[in-house]
């Protein structure tokens, strides 16, 4: 059900597409995914209808990828879901959907890289061309993670309690000794850059042991690039982020590593809530968001900043 009481069904989802985009509407429609924002549903082989099922501020997230995502996606090295159609508000369905193509893979909280060579290589060169001056009317909040990583100091001191109580977090000692060197870095003083804003591992698309798409944009935002660089901890097996680093073409001085290990931070202890110690009701929390948490914690623990 989404936040409105309407229960999106196949049935649903054709008659929406006969209504605004009619010549789709005659392809084979299956579910693909329930995410935390969003509902997926296969459309045929090649395309996919997204439709907001939970959040309210999905809305505004579907517009944004619809807006800026045709436009970035030719210069990407690895597959994302470009935006074909954008449907509009209805009687039927009071909120926008959008309609993109299919990326296949399995999501890598489902499906963790093993592949650490070819993963890091194969994220270090998605990020580098994402990684550019971003125009200047593109939002630079980022729902919050657009800001000094300071600012979230409060935040983590919460969670990490929370989270060492439910005995999630073996070494907390240890875990906030990584965030407070984060948090006392350095601000980014470059420009502002395309991020994607949310790669965590169910965002992340594997086959075959490495990374083969990146989904869900709707984070899509211009600012710091240690927010997506946290994704060497959070997304990388052992052994790989070093790897990664050296493959990565953009900016990456030592204070943007070391804000990339706060970002990894915040990213473990939500999937440690979201997964082990789960959010009940909340649509898209799910427990294989838990092992990569707790791989990320080990992995940041077990390296000092660079």
């Amino acid at each position: 059900m989404t936040h409105t009481g309407i229960e999106i069904t196949a049935e649903l989802v054709r008659d929406l597409l006969r209504d605004q985009h009619p010549d789709l509407a005659d392809h084979p429609v299956r579910l693909g995914a329930r995410g935390w924002d969003n509902q997926l549903w296969r459309l045929g082989d090649d395309l996919a209808v997204r439709l907001p099922w939970a959040t309210e501020s999905a809305d505004a997230l579907l517009r944004k990828e619809h807006t800026w995502l045709p436009a970035l996606a030719p210069r990407l090295p690895l597959p994302v879901p470009v935006p074909q159609r954008l449907g509009e508000p209805s009687a039927r369905f009071p909120r926008p959907w959008i309609v993109t193509t299919w990326v296949p893979g399995e999501p890598a909280d489902r499906a963790p890289v093993t592949r650490g060579a070819e993963a890091a290589d194969a994220l270090a060169s998605f990020l580098t061309a994402l990684h550019q001056p971003a125009p200047e009317e593109v939002d630079t909040a980022g729902r919050g993670r657009g800001g000094p990583l300071a600012g979230s100091s409060e935040w983590v001191t919460q969670q990490l309690a929370s989270a060492t109580e439910l005995g999630l977090v073996p070494d907390p000692d240890a875990v906030r000794a990584v965030w407070d060197d984060a948090a006392t870095a350095p601000d980014w003083a470059g420009p502002a850059l395309w991020l994607h804003g949310d790669l965590h591992p169910a965002n992340i698309l594997t086959a075959d042991g490495t990374i083969c798409g990146v989904i869900d944009f709707g984070d899509l935002f211009a600012g710091d690039p240690a927010v997506d660089l946290a994704a060497a901890w959070t997304l990388l097996p052992d052994g790989a982020a070093d790897l990664f680093h050296a493959a990565y073409q953009a900016t990456a001085d030592a204070a943007t590593l070391r804000r990339a290990r706060g970002w990894a931070v915040i990213r473990a202890l939500v999937g440690l809530h979201v997964g082990d110690a789960g959010v009940h009701g909340r649509p898209g929390g799910k427990p294989t968001w838990g092992p990569p948490a707790h791989a990320a914690l080990r992995r940041l623990i077990a390296t000092t900043h660079r």
